[in-house]
């Protein structure tokens, strides 16, 4: 399984901490340096955008994917070589799901944690085989892993039900973590055609 696209899901503010904006930053460049195009939701403002800036900026490709009603709120970054306008939140997500290889959470707010567990629950359903990382910057998503532990020891989240992620502290981690997942699916056999998580 080669990744050529790699899903961003982020926040359209660029958080309290220094960090955040600096890892949107490293891994748009790293994606643009090793030929990664960027999949993400077509905002201008927030970690949104400074990953789409990265990218660009290092002669990367962006495809942002945006609804209609957000098309002002979110500010298009219009540098974008394209941008594809839907009607609806769910065909976005259908899209964005469509065109990555892969998918990364940078740290959000409410919208990025839904898309992140819904993509966690295809996942654990057997809906798709693609690589889901946390960037766990400065223990942003540490909240939700110690949710997940506690899933799981009140029996909520069963072995045969596992769900499956990778989680990075530091950004250089995140693409060599996602190729070395997609290596090993192919190995096993399992990196066939995505399956549809029949949206």
């Amino acid at each position: 399984m080669t990744i050529r696209n790699l899903c961003v899901y982020c926040g359209s503010s660029s958080g309290t901490r220094p960090a955040f904006a600096d890892a949107g930053r490293r891994l748009g460049q790293a994606m643009a340096e090793h030929g990664i195009g960027l999949v993400y939701g077509g905002g201008r403002s927030g970690l949104m955008g400074i990953v789409a800036r990265a990218v660009l900026d290092h002669g990367g490709r962006v495809t942002g994917i945006i609804p209609e009603f957000l098309r002002d709120r979110e500010s298009v970054l219009r540098d974008a070589q394209e941008m594809i306008v839907v009607d609806d939140m769910h065909t976005r997500k259908r899209l964005m799901f469509e065109r990555a290889d892969a998918f990364v959470a940078l740290p959000g707010g409410v919208g990025t944690l839904e898309e992140l567990v819904e993509q966690l629950t295809w996942v654990q359903l057997e809906r798709h085989r693609k690589p889901v990382l946390l960037a766990d910057i400065d223990g942003f998503w540490r909240p939700l892993l110690t949710l997940f532990a506690h899933m799981r020891d009140l029996g909520f989240i069963r072995p045969q039900f596992e769900i499956r992620y990778l989680v990075c502290e530091k950004i250089d981690d995140a693409l060599p973590m996602l190729h070395l997942a997609a290596s090993r699916a192919e190995r096993e056999g399992v990196a066939a055609a995505p399956l549809n998580p029949g949206l």
